[in-house]
């Protein structure tokens, strides 16, 4: 087994280890400390490619393979684990749903501005009494002619507050199966939509200049068109995209 990266590899090592020392070190400590999220870093980072990094270039990503992505995570998170934390999260909760699982006409909305670092996507999950035990979840949705509405809330949601934040992907329970367990489901819920409040969450230990939120939605509607893949696929769907985001979370421990 060859364990030597390629030259493209290589080449994302130097030029992401070089955008992280020149524009994110030198006001690391102080968004950490001011608890800031800056959203001028995030499109920096947009900008020479951290986000959408496996997407195809079709929908504007950047089509490198998953361990250039790993590299990257792991180059930023040498410098900052907030910044880390952002691209992250950007990429394997916020992006990685919508590309795995969305329709196309989906994927044609969404995934642009997002791959291009303009705009962020939340991942909801956490709730106060499911961390990512994705079948937990005390989050509602209830079919209601040509709507879904959503009722519940979440905690510990990355990029989910920010003024650049397009949206959130929100798993709730939509019915129960025939052996008596909740049925779950994946509904995308965009910024500014009825009933829906993403808060800031401060004072935290780490990450402290990652944006992270509570979500709170209260009878949030949504048409049928912004359910996620198929009805029922919520768990699974959210089993998949916690795989792929625990590499990332490795590289940043490393």
């Amino acid at each position: 087994m060859d364990f030597e990266l390629s030259k493209e590899q290589e080449m994302v090592r130097k030029e992401v280890r070089r955008f992280a020392h020149k524009e994110i070190l030198p006001v690391a400590l102080e968004l950490d400390e001011s608890e800031s999220f800056s959203a001028d870093l995030t499109r920096k980072m947009g900008d020479i490619g951290l986000f959408g990094t496996i997407v195809s270039e079709k929908y504007g990503g950047q089509g490198m393979d998953y361990l250039s992505y790993i590299i990257a995570v792991e180059e930023v998170a040498r410098v900052d684990g907030s910044h880390a934390a952002t691209v992250a999260a950007g990429n394997s909760l916020g992006i990685g749903p919508l590309y795995y699982f969305g329709t196309e006409a989906q994927k044609k909305k969404y995934l642009p501005p997002l791959c291009r670092g303009e705009k962020l996507w939340g991942f909801g999950l956490t709730e106060p009494t499911a961390g990512s035990d994705a079948g937990g979840s005390k989050t509602t949705a209830v079919r209601d002619g040509e709507d879904w509405v959503i009722n519940g809330s979440k905690i510990f949601i990355t990029n989910a507050a920010a003024d650049m934040t397009l949206g959130v992907t929100v798993q709730a329970i939509t019915g129960t199966r025939s052996n008596g367990k909740p049925e779950y489901s994946c509904f995308i819920v965009e910024s500014g939509t009825k009933g829906f409040k993403a808060e800031p969450m401060h004072q935290k230990m780490m990450w402290r200049a990652s944006n992270t939120a509570t979500l709170y939605f209260d009878n949030v509607r949504v048409p049928q068109e912004n359910i996620l893949g198929n009805q029922g696929d919520g768990f699974h769907q959210m089993l998949q995209t916690l795989d792929g985001g625990r590499l990332s979370i490795g590289a940043m421990g490393l």
